[in-house]
């Protein structure tokens, strides 16, 4: 019998790791309006976005683990409250600057509350219950990328109180209100079960291995490639040796490190990741998307916002059949996911090359390719969250957790990186239709081949279909 408490719990931290998605999302159609309204330079919206995924995929395993030592009930949390009042400092930003910092701040607080769902998810329910509660975490994270586009639009477009694009920041407080009174009485606090000191020496290596390879891909571009963005990357594996030999000299002294490297061993792991790495390229579809609309049709930012609804359709279909697909299709079920979106991909950009330029392509064409780049999207997210997250055992539920979201988010932050850097080098300087037109189309062949190679690194990691025996007459 289902424990109404416990499923109760799962919506106070779904509605948490729902917003730590959502706020990267939702400043897509609102760039246009935060460069006017702040006076902002291109650099300036670049760092809105790319600094709260830098902040957020770097620290979202140290997230996890905090979770794992001292409660993640206590640290969702905190983790809550620090993000409701960093969307207060962003919705109130006067400059550039402040918004930048209050975006920093927002990102850091949503490492410490995503990672706890996940893991509270392992640690909370049995067996029998747990693949359907992974289904809905799977659903909640990927819808936030819809909603984000269609709210964002929505409440840019509504302009409240002459509030504009910082009601996009705003509107968390009222939720992360509800969500931290509700988890009072409904949450309870699980944690690994031996309490260990933190890892300080992991934290940082591994932060300093993150930073120093996402940073120089995302800012690079945007100053011409400095020598320093060069020399960062090249520090990576330097970084990551150090952060080996820590943790390994850490472990073989009895401690506990940040990573527990025996989980790499889990049969599958490191291809689910991988795997998960190409999807969020996805992101880059969102952001390039809603510069097409606006910049090529002349779309407002609620028109851009509106126009994601047939995506919007395709995820909740694919998402809430992923379970049904996954029984028919055994371990085919994850690739197949990835092809869908690959194909959807690339009949965007067929469509839209083919129609004249500036003019809406045909809608009995579009929405069709949108439908099916949501339905791939939105089979692939929940069924690949299933897949690696029911591969270790409970006392790692944190630490994969972190793994998951920041292996998301570290996709969403290359892709734009290297995706959005493909868009902005193929348009040059010009800013015409024609030349939006072919970079969008280009762009996303490119976020096809991402989900091909994805379809690729997944391949037989599903479920496998039971073998039916033949009756005997």
């Amino acid at each position: 019998m289902l424990d109404p408490n416990r499923w109760a719990a799962l919506a106070v931290l779904l509605t948490g790791a729902f917003l730590a998605p959502l706020d990267f999302f939702i400043v897509n159609v609102a760039l246009p309006s935060i460069t006017v309204g702040l006076d902002a330079t291109s650099g300036d919206v670049q760092l809105v976005i790319s600094g709260y995924a830098v902040v957020f995929a770097v620290f979202l395993i140290t997230g996890g683990r905090l979770g794992d030592m001292f409660g993640r009930k206590s640290i969702f949390l905190l983790g809550l409250a620090g993000f409701a009042m960093a969307s207060a400092f962003c919705g109130l930003a006067w400059s550039p600057l402040t918004l930048i910092l209050a975006r920093l701040l927002q990102a850091f607080a949503a490492a410490a509350m995503a990672p706890q769902a996940l893991a509270s998810i392992h640690a909370l329910f049995p067996a029998n219950e747990r693949g359907r509660a992974l289904g809905l975490y799977g659903v909640t994270i990927g819808l936030a990328s819809v909603v984000g586009q269609l709210l964002g639009g929505v409440l840019v477009d509504a302009d409240i109180a002459s509030l504009g694009w910082r009601l996009i920041f705003l509107i968390n407080l009222p939720i992360a209100t509800i969500t931290f009174v509700a988890a009072l009485p409904l949450l309870r606090d699980t944690r690994a079960a031996k309490r260990t000191r933190i890892d300080l020496g992991g934290i940082v290596l591994s932060s300093a291995a993150l930073a120093s390879f996402v940073v120089p891909l995302v800012e690079g571009r945007e100053h011409g490639w400095p020598w320093w963005s060069i020399a960062m990357l090249l520090t990576t594996p330097i970084y990551v040796e150090l952060f080996r030999r820590h943790e390994s000299r850490l472990a073989g002294h009895g401690g506990v490190p940040l990573v527990a490297f025996e989980v790499f061993r889990s049969p599958g792991l490191l291809r689910g990741l991988g795997a998960i790495m190409t999807l969020y390229a996805i992101a880059t579809f969102f952001l390039v998307y809603s510069i097409y609309l606006q910049s090529a049709l002349d779309f407002t930012a609620l028109q851009a916002g509106l126009a994601i609804l047939p995506f919007s359709v395709g995820f909740l279909t694919g998402s809430t059949a992923s379970p049904r697909i996954g029984r028919w299709t055994g371990q085919a079920a994850p690739s197949l996911g990835f092809l869908l979106s690959a194909a959807g991909a690339i009949g965007i950009s067929v469509v839209t090359t083919q129609s004249p330029s500036g003019m809406i392509p045909p809608l009995p064409l579009m929405v069709p390719v949108l439908l099916l780049i949501g339905l791939g999207i939105g089979m692939s997210v929940p069924t690949m969250v299933r897949v690696i997250v029911e591969r270790v055992e409970p006392d790692h539920a944190g630490l994969v957790g972190g793994m998951v979201n920041s292996t998301l988010q570290l996709s969403s932050a290359v892709g734009i990186a290297v995706l959005g850097g493909l868009f902005y080098n193929v348009l040059g300087t010009r800013n015409d239709p024609a030349a939006v037109t072919h970079a969008f189309a280009l762009t996303l062949l490119a976020i096809a081949a991402c989900h091909v190679s994805g379809a690729v690194l997944a391949a037989g990691l599903g479920q496998r279909r039971p073998v039916r025996r033949q009756c005997r007459a």
